[in-house]
Parts: C-alpha cells; structure tokens; sequence
C-alpha cells in the first residue's frame, strides 16, 4: 500500500476515534500485533512519522533510583554525594544490589525523603547504625549490563515515578495511569495493603481475604481515606488493546495475591478471559520469544530473587535477568518491530537527589531509571524530557491507534517518548548484551514478593 495511502487511512481511523467516547472506540483498526490478521506496513504513532513498532514490552523491575544504578553514564545528570536530615554531604558508596536490608518506601516515607523539595530526609529516621545506608550506589561490576543497554541506546534521567508510594500501586499505575477504583473519585490507593486485624503487611488483590485492605489518600487535601479491599473496577490499558484486536500478556510470579500482581487487583480482568492472559512464572517469556510468539503490548514482572529488590531474598541476579529478556527479543525475528523499556516501579528508599514535579498530594514521585531498547531507539542518548509511567501508556495508546490520553488519567499529562527515538534511521543490528550466566530452572527462595 502507498505511503500516502497509509496515511490517508491513519488518518480516517484517527477521525473516528475522536468521534467516540474514548473508551468505545468506533471501528477496531488496523493494528501491529494484533489477534486477528494485521497488515505488514507501518503504524502511526499519533500524527508523527509511520513507525514499524508491533511490539511493546515493559520490563519492571524494583525499587532503585538513577543515582543509585546509573553511576558514570555520560551526560546523565547523576549525584555522587547526597544531602542528609542535618545538611552535610554525604559521598554515594558501593553497596551491593543483593543487600539483606530493606529500605522503608511507604507514601509516609516519600513525605519524609523528600522534605518540601529539600530532599534530604533519607536518613532522618534511621538509627544512627545505618543512617548512611540510603547513600550508595550499584558497584559497576554488578550493574554493568544495564550500563551497557543505556549506553547503547537511550537512558532517560528525568523519568518519574506516578504515585509517592510502594509496588502495589505503582503496578496499578503502569496499566491503567492511575490506582484507583470508579466508586473512589478523588482517593488513590496510596500503600501496600495491609491485614486489618493484624496491621502487618499482606499481599492483597481479589483472591485476598475480606480483611485484606489498602489505604487511600484525597489527591487534593492529603488526607487520608478509607481503606478498602484491592479488587477494583477501571477501564486498564488492556481495555484499550482488546477493542482493537491487540495482544497483550502480563507475565508474573504466580497468581492470586500479590503487590506485583496488577490484574490481580482488576476485578473486569480477574473475571473476564482476560485473565488467560496473565501468565506465569515471568521466565515463559523467553520460551514463548524462542518459539515465535511475542504479544502485542507485553509487561515482564520478575521473580522476586531477580528483582533488584533489597531485603531478605535480595541477590545480584535482576541484571542477567533483565538481559535474557532483552537478549532473547534482540535475537528473534520481532527485533526490528519492537521498543522495549526496562524500568524500575519505585525509589525503594534509595537516596536522589533531583527533586519531582508535584501535581497534588500524591503525584509524582521520585525519579525512576527509564532504559529504552529498540533498533529505532537513538544512539547513546540520554533525555531530558520529564517522564512519567504514564508517558509508556501513552506511547503504547499512539502505536496501536489510540488517541493519547484514552485511559483519562496520567496518559493525558504525559508525553509520549518520542525524543527516544528516530524512526527515521535504519534500523540497527541487535547486539548480545554482555551479562552473566540466567538460570531460570534454579528454584526461587519463595513464592512471596517483598514489598
């Protein structure tokens, strides 16, 4: 089909999205990835160049901050020193990504680390043993594959966590922009759930027990609201993919409770044959690539062993992981249709020093790393343009034909990572990622996730 021809129809299609409510879509257009049968030409991302994107994949991995994992990229605006709770530098120094401790990340800490914009609160709660321990960096010799992908391709310093708080939000924020449930209006989840007998930290989702609740925050006063039982009603990014025939799959753990279990906590998903999407354990997905099969739009939670994670079943392995996704997909027939972003759900108490823009009472948090992979993906950029997880919803909404801002949320503010790229350029040949030896067979230490 010409050039012409193709945007001509784009544009048709584009028309009739904007004649219908954004969540009925008028007629399912042609879209890369698609279930049903998809034409080979290009799509458009909203009413930029036609880009040969068919396959988006998000990669999660947890709580770290750029300061922490990205010491010594070239032009990326890194700290090596912080600020402490008493105003004196503190020097960043190496502590290993397989740290036995955990760091406190709860909305009450965000409120905390950041300090009215100060940033220096880190410690302020710490006993005087450990106070430093929010000041370090990854060793080089354990963080040197994920190096290696900025390096290469694109390492964005500006990019935001959504929501001032924990995993379990923050996982609801990458699918549908936002956590929270149509009867809730102005409230969003703002913790990881909790027992409500006990008080104690308990994976919840609508497998959870009644007892089982998650607090919420009013995005406009900062007050708390009530707290209610994870299973949720909201139109989610899959919503969206679904009525235009895309395919997706949401690779995690295990099902039923979770804090990286987002469809878990989607009661439209949990019920629906959407749910045979959700797929488990996260390592199939380098089984399903071997094999030719790569979804549409795909989201990869790791193990918690893999996970980056500090505390109790924290290791060195998140890197080799994260590159025997990025190395199984660079080696496959969908390399030169697909735009991978490897990121991080939230700071997980790490020390940064670049303070957030602030919306309202609960968005936006603290700087997340954002790598972005892809043969279109410009060469060893680093961008300046503020990011949010919205801005990964909204390019997805751009390539599949969705207008940008869909979900009514965070996608509406956010941009949509086109500095990232060049669509323009040939596309570049893969090469390996140099990592570490990835077992997947190995047995995990649990089935639980540390929140």
């Amino acid at each position: 089909m010409p050039y012409r021809v193709r945007s001509l129809v784009a544009l048709l299609v584009l028309s009739l999205w904007s004649c219908a409510s954004p969540l009925q879509p008028a007629l399912p257009s042609y879209s890369a990835g698609s279930r049903a049968s998809a034409p080979s030409e290009a799509v458009l991302i909203g009413s930029a160049l036609p880009t040969p994107i068919q396959h988006v994949v998000i990669i999660i991995q947890e709580n770290r901050t750029p300061d922490y994992l990205f010491q010594g990229i070239p032009g990326a605006d890194i700290a090596q020193y912080g600020i402490d709770s008493r105003g004196k530098r503190v020097p960043l120094r190496p502590v290993t990504l397989g740290l036995k401790h955990g760091l406190e990340h709860s909305h009450d800490a965000f409120v905390t680390d950041y300090d009215n914009g100060k940033m220096d609160g880190f410690d302020k709660n710490l006993s005087f043993k450990v106070r430093l321990r929010p000041f370090a960096y990854a060793p080089e010799s354990e963080a040197k594959p994920y190096h290696e992908m900025a390096k290469r391709y694109v390492f964005a310093d500006h990019m935001f966590q959504s929501n001032q708080g924990p995993s379990l939000p923050a996982h609801l924020y990458l699918i549908s922009g936002t956590a929270t449930d149509r009867a809730l209006d102005q409230y969003r989840l703002s913790d990881n759930s909790f027992n409500k007998k006990t008080q104690e930290t308990q994976a919840g989702g609508c497998d959870a027990k009644p007892d089982i609740l998650v607090p919420t925050i009013n995005l406009q006063t900062g007050n708390a609201g009530p707290s209610v039982f994870d299973c949720l009603d909201r139109t989610v990014m899959t919503d969206l993919l679904d009525r235009q025939s895309v395919s997706w799959r949401y690779y995690q753990w295990a099902k039923g409770p979770g804090f990286w279990h987002p469809f878990d906590e989607i009661r439209n998903v949990r019920y629906s044959q959407q749910y045979r999407d959700v797929i488990t354990p996260p390592q199939q997905i380098l089984s399903d690539v071997a094999n030719g099969n790569l979804a549409g739009v795909t989201w990869v939670a790791p193990r918690d062993d893999w996970s980056d994670h500090s505390g109790q079943h924290a290791t060195t392995e998140g890197p080799a992981w994260v590159a025997a996704v990025v190395n199984a997909i660079g080696k496959s027939r969908f390399w030169n249709t697909t735009a991978i972003f490897v990121l991080w759900d939230d700071w997980g108490g790490w020390y940064d020093h670049v303070p957030p823009p602030i919306y309202n009472a609960y968005e936006l948090g603290f700087r997340v790393p954002l790598v972005v992979i892809s043969p279109y993906a410009k060469k060893a950029y680093v961008s300046k343009v503020q990011h949010e997880f919205g801005s990964i919803l909204a390019f997805t909404e751009e390539t599949y034909g969705i207008p940008k801002g869909a979900l009514g949320s965070t996608d509406e503010r956010a941009d949509d990572l086109r500095d990232a790229f060049d669509f323009s350029q040939h596309p570049r040949a893969f090469v390996k990622i140099d990592a570490p030896p990835f077992d997947p067979s190995e047995s995990p230490p649990t089935n639980d996730e540390d929140p």
